[in-house]
């Protein structure tokens, strides 16, 4: 694995499925605590990383909010979504959209610009001294209300030079896409493209009710789409991105072990799969150890890694220029290891 783990280090990525919330550090963690005199439910670093052994998705969402309570200032936004920016340079990633949720911190009494000014301070700072582009993707909470959400909308609406798209996640049973529909309808109309988690712990039905009722242009998560082989069909005919997050499925016992999981068979069904890391701080692995875990784990070839990099390339949400640049980048990398296409 030595000459592929050298490749996929070399290798121009893309990441489209990234909480900023979910790369907050167990150190920076503590170091906005003491900053903002916030005692933690944790007494060290070491105790966070013991906390990580997660049952379910709502396992960890508890211990996700209660982290999330240390940013409390622009500041504090900023040095989170720097820290996930330097962590990009070393991965070699290119272009990243990043997801927030606005209503973690607007319910705690932190105002949605405070937010929005230090995250796109930060994505500014990144595109200028590292080359990194970006898109910022705003996530409604699906187990809050669908009042809530469209208010959360409202709030954002200053700011839709800044947001390309919005999106849905937290706890993904009993909150079906269709709960949102109004909210979705709305954010369209507003210029918003749409994203949303489905499929991951939720039915396949929640995956057609994103593409039917909230028109999304791509899936988070998606993997459970196996259990409709028409829906698969769907997927690929109409080459819906899937932005899968493999050591999250993992982390989160979607699969039991990284070897049974469906990524390599949704790529060889011709689905535009791709690799992205979730919530890393959380789950043990940005995008990096996501591409070298997931090929070792399923011996993805060369050309594997390289069509999922070009997936994700090509469904990103991106103006023609830079999509064709990384689309050369990626070509000069294929031809330095000397791939095929398939």
């Amino acid at each position: 694995m030595d000459s592929l783990d050298t490749a996929i280090a070399r290798l121009p990525k893309v990441e489209l499925h990234l909480h900023i919330e979910g790369s907050l550090e167990p150190e920076l963690m503590f170091e906005l605590a003491e900053r903002n005199a916030i005692q933690l439910p944790w007494d060290s670093v070491e105790d966070i990383r013991r906390a990580y052994e997660f049952s379910d998705l709502q396992s960890f969402l508890d211990i996700y909010y209660a982290g999330a309570d240390v940013l409390r200032t622009e500041q504090d936004f900023f040095d989170l979504t720097w820290a996930y920016l330097e962590r990009c340079r070393s991965d070699k990633v290119r272009h990243t959209e990043i997801f927030f949720d606005p209503q973690t911190h607007t319910d705690r009494g932190i105002a949605i610009d405070t937010v929005i000014q230090g995250i796109t301070r930060a994505l500014d700072e990144g595109r200028e001294q590292l080359g990194i582009s970006s898109r910022l993707i705003l996530c409604f909470l699906r187990h809050l209300s669908a009042e809530a959400a469209m208010d959360t909308l409202e709030q954002a609406l200053p700011w839709r030079e800044r947001i390309v798209a919005v999106g849905l996640d937290s706890s993904e049973k009993d909150h079906p896409p269709e709960k949102f529909k109004a909210v979705f309808e709305r954010a369209r109309e507003e210029g918003f493209l749409t994203v949303a988690h489905a499929g991951e712990e939720g039915p396949a039905d929640y995956i057609r009710q994103a593409l039917d009722l909230l028109k999304v242009r791509r899936i988070d998560h998606g993997v459970r789409c196996v259990e409709d082989p028409d829906l698969v069909a769907r997927l690929v005919a109409e080459q819906v991105p899937l932005t899968v997050c493999p050591l999250s499925n993992i982390k989160l016992r979607v699969f039991d072990r990284l070897e049974n999981h469906n990524l390599k068979d949704l790529l060889r069904a011709g689905v535009c799969a791709t690799i992205n890391s979730d919530d890393p701080a959380y789950f043990g692995g940005y995008i990096g150890e996501n591409f070298s875990a997931t090929a070792q784990a399923l011996n993805l070839t060369l050309g594997d890694i390289e069509r999922l990099a070009r997936n994700a390339i090509q469904a990103a949400f991106l103006d023609a220029e830079r999509r064709e640049d990384l689309l050369i980048e990626l070509d000069h990398w294929r031809e330095k290891n000397a791939l095929g296409c398939g």
